[in-house]
């Protein structure tokens, strides 16, 4: 599986997309239609909780005061299901390699992984 969850309106996303090669990648816009069940079991056995999936800059997560919650890991996954907005992006799977998030050490892994465009 070469997929990448992004959301098109995000400019970040947009920046990042335009940096690195995504050709092989199956691009998967988390707006239009909600990541499904099995798409975020996939994710999550990536990572060591749903938690590490989580958008911590976003609307939602500071209105909802999700920062003060100790959920478990059934509530995030409930909720990121429910809000695409809640996920954090883009995030690149392969069979091998996972990568989530924007920050400037994620993104310049990715360039060096699949190359710049």
């Amino acid at each position: 599986m070469n997929k990448i969850f992004y959301l098109k309106t995000c400019s970040t996303c947009k920046r990042i997309l335009n940096e690195v090669d995504t050709s092989g990648f199956e691009l998967r816009e988390v707006k239009g239609e909600n990541v499904s069940k099995e798409e975020l079991k996939a994710l999550r056995e990536r990572v060591d909780s749903y938690s590490e999936l989580i958008n911590r800059r976003g609307r939602f997560y500071a209105q909802n005061d999700l920062k003060n919650k100790n959920l478990t890991d059934a509530e995030w996954e409930e909720l990121l299901l429910q809000e695409y907005s809640l996920l954090k992006r883009p995030i690149f799977i392969t069979d091998d390699l996972f990568f989530a998030g924007n920050a400037k050490k994620t993104v310049e892994q990715l360039k060096q992984t699949f190359g710049e465009k």
